[in-house]
């Protein structure tokens, strides 16, 4: 399999807060696009840019060699690619099947599967870096898949990522980013409780964010979103409820080897007040909320 601009077309289905950058950097390297996505008006970016729409997965798939998918919930992706007018219903053999959404490990094997039967190959590529990652294409791209597919598909992970790596077969980049979900949902904590302290304390937070964050208390969390939470910007780069979504999926897996994670326990529970307080399609950073009220801190109204 050869992918090449001027001679594969993609398609893409999911135009949210990262799809529609993403699917943008393919078209800037040239590759032609069928676009489907189910608010209409998040596909303006990528319209303008030559982008055609497609009035369904299926269709994006007949007109298409690649097809990328990234959605929300593990249900999406199951409707989008496995559905009767699903993506994989209008593939042929020798199509490409992508999905980048976060999802669960065994959906992914199940899509690889479903997809072998009918000659089609699939390859499940969460990423990680969030909205300034996908507009920078500066994402980390974690891959499940047979090796020959996912390095075929080179031209296309170098359009959105800069850091590109196979995990191993099917369901691969899915438990990847299990991983990557767990490391951020115990650190975040730590991030809101350090910011509330220098507060609580009387320092000036942007004073000691010039300590911390380049020592070794330095994160990408702390940089990218603790001076968005100074700033009162709780605005989306991810979703709480993606998040609450992931965290559960990680908990679940982690249930079935038979692992106890405390702290990502701690951290869903946590999140998932913040979406009961009607905070689900803040940032993920908006966890600083819920923490300052037990404190009875108004953060918004200091």
């Amino acid at each position: 399999m050869i992918v090449d601009p001027d001679k594969t077309r993609i398609g893409w289905i999911g135009l949210g807060v990262m799809g529609r950058s993403m699917c943008g950097h393919l078209i800037d390297r040239g590759f032609l696009a069928t676009v489907y996505t189910r608010t209409p008006k998040t596909a303006d970016s990528v319209l303008a840019k030559g982008a055609e729409w497609a009035d369904g997965p299926k269709v994006v798939a007949e007109q298409s060699d690649v097809v990328f998918t990234i959605v929300g919930f593990p249900s999406d992706v199951r409707e989008v690619v496995l559905g009767p007018d699903g993506a994989l219903a209008g593939c042929e053999a020798g199509d490409v099947l992508v999905d980048m959404t976060t999802s669960e490990p065994s959906l992914a094997v199940e899509i690889y599967e479903s997809a072998r039967a009918k000659g089609v190959a699939s390859v499940d590529a969460p990423v990680s870096g969030g909205d300034i990652g996908a507009q920078e294409a500066r994402l980390s791209i974690m891959i499940g898949g047979d090796e020959e597919i996912v390095e075929a598909l080179g031209p296309c992970w170098d359009a959105m990522g800069d850091t590109i790596v196979r995990q191993g077969g099917p369901g691969a980049g899915q438990h990847t980013k299990m991983v990557n979900q767990t490391l951020i949902a115990s650190g975040m904590i730590g991030v809101c409780e350090g910011l509330l302290y220098a507060y609580r304390a009387g320092l000036d937070l942007d004073t000691v964010m010039r300590s911390v964050a380049s020592g070794a208390a330095g994160s990408w969390s702390l940089s990218n979103l603790g001076t968005r939470m100074i700033a009162n910007n709780f605005d989306p780069g991810f979703f709480v409820e993606h998040f609450v979504k992931d965290m559960g999926i990680a908990l679940a897996e982690a249930s079935r080897m038979k692992l106890e994670l405390p702290g990502l326990a701690l951290a869903h529970q946590l999140y998932t007040e913040v979406q009961a307080q009607g905070g689900g399609k803040k940032g993920t950073h908006a966890l600083h909320l819920a923490i300052a009220r037990l404190s009875d801190i108004d953060w918004e109204g200091r």
